[in-house]
């Protein structure tokens, strides 16, 4: 218990260094260029030790949780032997953690509102509820599909850059041919699945399935597998964008 509790402080003060520069940027513009006191000034301090505490919690679930949880999994199918059964949790690793990303949710709802007041969609609570659970879902299946090319790239080692050239050309042509109202909702999608939720299982698994997989470097082969997360839905929204 001991132990738990100094590696929680050290987590603490972590935090509070990783937030210093924020509240300086805040308190520099706030302060010195508009002149101008914080308001609420009580609120913004516990609303600011709420986020050091809730970040040394957060990591310090991660390194005890998903993360070993994930490294441990892919190794575990990984002695299996079974291909099919790798890239059936794969893909749905990647698809359950990006239906429950909270940046996605709110990307998606924002969306479905700005849709609705463009007239693009009924501005109806089930159009903007259908259209934004449409999106969630493109996004959704583009990560588990990408988690799945990544471990088969990862298997078979082949180099992680022509699958990077080659999804971003498939970007640069669904671009031109996306109707401009979805293209920026496309690029943003490919950011948010990189979040709280989805990144450290994601992390974990290739990491887990390059150390297990003889001649594999985890530092080489492991990583990369956000890359595909990132990538993917760009071009799943966009497509979408065309159907919808």
């Amino acid at each position: 218990m001991r132990k738990l509790l100094s590696a929680f402080a050290r987590d603490v003060l972590e935090s509070f260094r990783n937030l210093l520069p924020i509240v300086a940027v805040v308190g520099f513009f706030q302060l010195a260029v508009l002149q101008q006191p914080l308001p609420g000034l009580d609120r913004i301090i516990v609303a600011s030790v709420a986020v050091v505490l809730g970040l040394a919690l957060f990591m310090r679930g991660l390194e005890m949780g998903p993360f070993p949880l994930g490294e441990a999994m892919a190794v575990a199918f990984a002695r299996k032997g079974s291909l099919a059964w790798l890239a059936a949790f794969a893909f749905a690793l990647g698809f359950s953690t990006t239906v429950a990303e909270p940046a996605l949710i709110v990307i998606a709802g924002e969306a479905a509102r700005v849709a609705a007041d463009g007239g693009v969609i009924d501005d109806t609570v089930r159009a903007r509820s259908g259209y934004a659970f449409g999106l969630r879902l493109t996004v959704a299946l583009a990560v588990g599909a990408a988690i799945v090319v990544g471990v088969i790239r990862i298997i078979r080692g082949w180099p992680i850059l022509w699958f990077i050239i080659g999804g971003y050309v498939c970007v640069l042509i669904m671009t031109v041919l996306a109707p401009p109202e979805i293209i920026g909702i496309a690029y943003d999608s490919g950011g948010v699945t990189t979040s709280t939720v989805t990144v450290p299982l994601v992390a974990a698994l290739g990491v887990g399935l390059a150390s297990s997989i003889r001649g594999r470097n985890p530092m080489i082969d492991g990583f990369g597998l956000i890359a595909f997360a990132s990538l993917t839905p760009m071009v799943f929204v966009m497509v979408y964008g065309i159907l919808a």
